[in-house]
């Protein structure tokens, strides 16, 4: 009965870390990936120093070599703000989007019909969603643009 109740506990914390995991991000996804195999190789490492076999340890712990040393080149490197990212990046003085903007967004002249404002924002939610690949931001820009021009 114990191992019914541990495989259903297991079975349960599986299905939640696959809803966690369909919901991540894919740069949280990466990271996710380094911390797991920097974590393996330390405990490899660990493994073999424990069991006498100290070279084949070294060599284990150098091959965790590039990834420590691209984290210590990525904290080095100083932080660019990318046009556009962020919060209140390309809007109006008042946070709100202007009617220009919301224009240029969805490639429309001033002047565009509801069923013009509609058809566009269709157009590029096909690619921008982020279920299909594209960026949470710019999904999010396409929508405010829709919103500010239908109303």
């Amino acid at each position: 009965m114990l191992f019914l109740l541990l495989g259903l506990a297991t079975f349960v914390v599986l299905l939640a870390a696959l809803g966690a995991f369909s919901r991540a991000q894919v740069a949280t996804l990466k990271q996710f990936g380094l911390w797991v195999v920097a974590i393996g190789g330390l405990l490899l490492a660990a493994m073999l120093f424990l069991t006498g076999r100290g070279g084949i340890a070294i060599a284990a712990l150098t091959l965790l070599a590039p990834m420590v040393w691209s984290w210590v080149q990525e904290g080095k490197r100083p932080r660019v703000r990318r046009p556009g990212v962020g919060a209140g990046a390309g809007t109006a003085r008042g946070g709100a989007m202007s009617r220009e903007e919301a224009f240029a967004v969805l490639g429309l002249h001033p002047g565009a019909s509801a069923e013009e404002i509609r058809a566009a924002h269709r157009r590029l939610m096909r690619s921008a969603h982020p279920d299909q690949g594209g960026s949470d931001w710019l999904a999010t820009r396409i929508n405010q643009a829709r919103d500010v021009l239908l109303g």
